[in-house]
């Protein structure tokens, strides 16, 4: 698919939002100001920016415990995104679901999940509902590679092919399952795993943004036109551990390091549409100093913002009929 400079200008600003968003939290939780737990997305921008610029208000996606790269490209706040993980007032959730619970359902941001596998039986359900409803909506499933080890990852394949169900399964293979090398700990291929269900798949490089721009196009279309669930499996890197404070005792020697020089999605980027002439570098230097400013401004909002009173601490948890 061609995108004119307007999209491309659009992908590589989300795209730079996630990294310096994940980056200056980063240095917040080291500094102690961000309470509970961190899992970072730094390294795999491309994966959530590709598949989402091909979603619209009608679509629903779940994310994982690794969730603010999905938020941020399914459009939820950046102010309010940074004030949910500081725990204040002003956030997404009213402070009160953090990192990992971080949500937006009116931007169809199901919400982060600290049960790993626990996304795709949610995710079929929101496809269920918009086949029921027939609003022509589509339902993402973001899932790490130890997710796909999950029963529930496979009963949902099965849900979503048995049903004919309009849901796009996202295997986003950072190499690792927290510790454990996805290489080690996962039989067989995911493709052939969607295979055995009779679900269409195809494995994209995760550094790609056009790669997974063009795979993502694919998959919603055929969801949309009632050809049922997809499984795009992008191969990634995280360039943080598992989570904030994680030693990462387990990867190699300069590993990150090298990731970081050879195998950065922004720069694979940069070097596609500046080559291309499409865009130029003072572009895209400009927003990265307009997304640096932003990141900032949304730090400055959240350390100022309340806390959350005690008498709001259970508005917002049980639906009210």
């Amino acid at each position: 698919m061609q995108l004119n400079r307007e999209q491309l200008l659009a992908a590589y600003r989300m795209m730079r939002t996630i990294r310096e968003f994940e980056d200056r939290v980063h240095v917040e939780f080291s500094a102690g100001g961000i309470p509970g737990f961190v899992h970072l997305y730094a390294g795999e921008e491309a994966s959530a920016i590709g598949i989402c610029m091909n979603l619209d208000e009608r679509d629903k996606i779940a994310s994982t415990h690794r969730g603010h790269g999905h938020c941020i490209a399914k459009g939820c706040d950046v102010d309010g995104m940074m004030g949910e993980i500081f725990g204040k007032s002003n956030g997404l959730c009213g402070g009160k679901g953090g990192s990992m619970h971080i949500a937006d359902l009116s931007k169809g941001m199901m919400g982060a999940n600290g049960i790993v596998g626990g996304g795709p039986p949610l995710i079929c359900g929101a496809a269920l509902t918009a086949k029921t409803l027939k609003t022509g909506g589509v339902a993402v499933a973001f899932m790490g590679d130890g997710a796909s080890n999950q029963g529930t990852t496979m009963e949902s394949f099965n849900l979503a092919k048995a049903w004919n169900l309009p849901v796009i399964f996202v295997v986003e293979d950072n190499g690792y399952a927290e510790s454990t090398g996805s290489n080690w700990s996962v039989s067989g291929t995911q493709l052939g795993r969607a295979a055995g269900f009779g679900i269409p798949a195809v494995q994209v490089d995760g550094l790609d943004f056009f790669a997974i721009y063009d795979a993502a196009h694919d998959a919603v279309e055929r969801a949309r036109n009632g050809g049922g669930p997809s499984l795009i499996h992008g191969k990634l890197n995280r360039y943080y551990g598992h989570f904030e404070g994680d030693a990462m005792t387990y990867r190699g020697p300069n590993e990150v390091e090298n990731l970081r020089r050879d195998h950065d999605p922004l720069n694979f980027f940069r070097s596609r549409v500046t080559d291309g002439g499409l865009l130029t570098a003072d572009q895209l230097d400009a927003i990265d100093t307009s997304v640096k400013a932003q990141i900032d401004a949304s730090v400055v909002k959240a350390k100022a913002a309340t806390m959350p009173l005690a008498a709001q601490l259970l508005t917002d948890v049980y639906v009210s009929y």
